[in-house]
């Protein structure tokens, strides 16, 4: 199976959104089938051998097409709505004064509003009744046709009611669009960051090249006040960059030789000469775009449910329209103009154009707010489950701790010897405690050993097997030597993390080195802050039982494990799970990964591994864990906006509908009513990205 994303043309409304996925469902070999309304996308898991021209079929039989969507054609589309709404509005006003205007006018200003600017209405109307679907197409082209002909047949001035109903539907879709076009505007801010050109440094020369050209591996330099081209390592200077754009985080980073530097960040004072590790698509800058625009793309479970509703919608609408029609005939034997009017109107008001904007508009909203804010939500259905979350599982090091130990002592009869062969096992790991063993290595002027890689082997949750100079050794924690029935010397007093070297030959342990991993300054108020929200903070981490307490205890949690493998984590977070606990999981680490796909939602810091980015919902810009408090309470406040918009237009629909079917709104009126609902569900949504969020 593989993914695809289509532009789809012609959507208006929820029942549209509906009348899509069946479209291509139908379609064998699909699998399964995404539409959303407010991007317009639809996401589309089919076999390989499906072809394009297949999709395009069966989108354009059920009425709508597929295009390709750029900036340009968003702007020309844009453009063109506003000019029918002013083309429209042209039209209409003349006709809202009826008396000035023989009838001969009137028929034929209202003639090209019905006709010129109905006719995509129409196309959508058809579309629908040859899929025997409803949606808002024919809702709005049944009540303005009928409008129109009443007006023409009976001689009476309606033909402002249907002109009015046309410009205001067409008004509402216009302000749709600029909605889209500015939640689209970041998106393309960030795409305008990268940088095209790039400086490449070979030996001592340096030439300007366009950015296509760089290979990983080359050296790029970069001078004060430019943005770093690609993704990299600084391998020569010091500077400090700005990563705003990416973490939300207005204060300049400190970078010296050998840390990392993301691609578009700006660099402020120093010359910097960087390796590039990443390219094209595989960029972090990239990478964050793709999260957002899959975001955007996808369905909110919440909003699966409003579309089926919707599906039923536009039926049950046409089916009171009927029965009004019915009622009155079966009292008086006659259908006369009022009851006709009265018809008319319940189909114009209760067009679901809100109901399907209230859920992804917020959506799209929330997730915006939350990129702004270093945090990026994978899919809609890690921000709906967020909010509901009510505990929390942390990993320790590298989330609540600096992720930097660094050993602060070896026992051993021989250090030297036992540290080389801790450096041979380790080299070319990323892990931290690799990273301490390696750099007190590296500092002590020692060279590690050669390595049979054939023999070099992680275990997850115990630690490294290899053979160095001949010798089989493990490299790792106190199960580790359970595991070769060596019993573990008596645990130091000290709350440290300690690794053990053991000789796999003579079960003789020839080392142990003693870790130091300080906590991060945010965790105290990080974990002070959960409390807060109602959220039971749970330390769940591999290290040592004694190092596992003493943090809890430190931080003022209550509940916590150490010496846990990876699946151990995932065993745990189940159990929880069990007796009810919804639970989100905080990690940065391979071993974490397991833990953030087990729980309800995962959180990922950035800084850590790629496999934990891909396999949490949520993913955290830079190092620190509080903005996971932002991820939350954006969470909590977008769902909170998405109800408020339901309990609008589900509302809006029970009070209307009744009012038209009595007579107290006019068709015009009711035309404005619905407009305006689409409105402001709309401006409900951007208002969201208003609120201050504060980690």
């Amino acid at each position: 199976m593989i993914e695809k994303s289509y532009q789809i043309k012609g959507m208006t409304c929820a029942s549209c959104v509906n009348t899509v996925e069946k479209a291509i469902a139908s379609i064998p070999g699909v699998s399964k089938v995404e539409v959303n309304l407010l991007s317009e996308k639809a996401r589309v898991q089919l076999e390989s051998g499906i072809s394009d021209e297949v999709i395009h079929q069966a989108v354009e039989r059920a009425g709508y097409a597929i295009l390709l969507q750029n900036k340009d054609e968003s702007v020309a589309l844009e453009k063109r709505e506003r000019t029918r709404v002013i083309l429209a509005a042209a039209l209409t006003v003349p006709l809202l004064h009826p008396f000035s205007l023989p009838f001969s006018m009137q028929f034929v200003l209202a003639a090209i509003v019905q006709i010129g600017i109905g006719m995509p209405f129409y196309r959508g109307a058809f579309a629908a009744i040859r899929n025997r679907s409803g949606n808002m197409d024919l809702l709005v082209a049944l009540g303005t046709t009928s409008a129109f002909v009443l007006s023409f047949v009976g001689h009476h001035p309606y033909f402002e009611s249907a002109a009015s109903i046309l410009t205001l539907v067409r008004l509402g879709k216009w302000l749709e669009l600029r909605a889209k076009a500015k939640t689209r505007k970041n998106l393309e801010l960030l795409e305008a960051m990268k940088p095209t050109v790039a400086r490449l440094r070979i030996g001592n020369q340096e030439f300007e090249m366009p950015i296509s050209g760089v290979k990983v591996g080359d050296q790029l330099v970069v001078l004060p006040g430019e943005r770093v081209p690609l993704d990299g390592v600084l391998i020569q200077g010091e500077t400090e960059v700005d990563e705003s754009f990416l973490t939300g985080e207005s204060r300049l980073v400190f970078k010296k030789e050998g840390d990392a530097v993301i691609g578009a960040s700006i660099n402020t004072v120093g010359r910097m000469v960087v390796r590039v590790t990443s390219l094209g698509a595989d960029t972090l800058l990239s990478k964050v775009i793709r999260l957002i625009e899959d975001a955007n793309a996808k369905k909110a479970p919440i909003q699966k449910l409003v579309d089926r509703v919707s599906a039923a919608f536009v039926p049950v609408v046409i089916a009171i329209a009927i029965l009004v029609l019915g009622i009155h005939f079966f009292k008086h034997g006659t259908l006369d103009e009022e009851v006709l009017v009265r018809a008319i109107s319940v189909l114009v008001i209760a067009c679901p154009c809100a109901l399907g904007l209230a859920t992804p508009t917020a959506m799209m909203v929330g997730t915006g707010l939350a990129a702004k804010h270093g945090i990026l939500i994978r899919d809609p259905d890690a921000l709906e489950v967020a909010h509901r979350i009510n505990s929390i599982a942390l990993d320790k090091t590298g989330t609540l701790t600096e992720g930097k130990p660094k050993l602060i002592r070896i026992e051993s009869a021989n250090p030297e010897r036992a540290l080389r062969i801790a450096a041979s096992i380790q080299r070319g790991s990323e892990h931290p405690l690799a990273r301490a063993v390696l750099a007190e290595a590296k500092s002590s002027g020692i060279e590690a050993g050669a390595i049979a890689s054939s023999l070099h082997q992680a275990v997850p949750g115990l630690g490294i097997l290899a053979r160095v100079d001949g010798t089989q050794y493990g490299l790792g924690n106190a199960r580790m030597l359970l595991g070769q029935n060596v019993g573990a010397p008596q645990e130091p007093l000290e709350l440290h993390t300690c690794s053990y070297l053991l000789n796999f030959e003579t079960k003789e342990i020839e080392g142990v080195f003693y870790f130091r991993d300080e906590l991060k300054p945010s965790a105290p108020s990080l974990i002070r802050a959960f409390i807060a929200m109602g959220l039971r903070p749970i330390l769940l981490s591999g290290d040592r039982a004694a190092v596992v307490e003493s943090v809890a205890k430190s931080l003022g949690v209550t509940e916590f494990r150490g010496d846990l493998t990876p699946s151990e984590k995932v065993d745990e977070i189940r159990a929880r799970q069990k007796k009810g606990d919804r639970i989100g999981m905080i990690g940065d680490g391979v071993n974490d990964a397991p833990a953030l796909a087990a729980a309800d939602i995962g959180i990922a810091l950035s800084s850590g591994t790629d496999v934990a980015m891909q396999t949490a919902g949520i993913t955290l810009m830079g190092d620190d864990p509080a903005r996971a408090l932002s991820a939350i309470r954006i969470s909590r406040k977008t769902y909170s906006r998405i109800r408020l918009n339901l309990v609008w237009a589900f509302g809006y629909n029970v009070v209307c509908i009744p009012l038209a079917a009595s007579g107290a709104l006019s068709p015009t009126l009711a035309g404005l009513a619905m407009a305006f609902s689409s409105i402001s569900v709309v401006a409900s949504s951007l208002l969201l990205g208003r609120v201050k969020i504060t980690a």
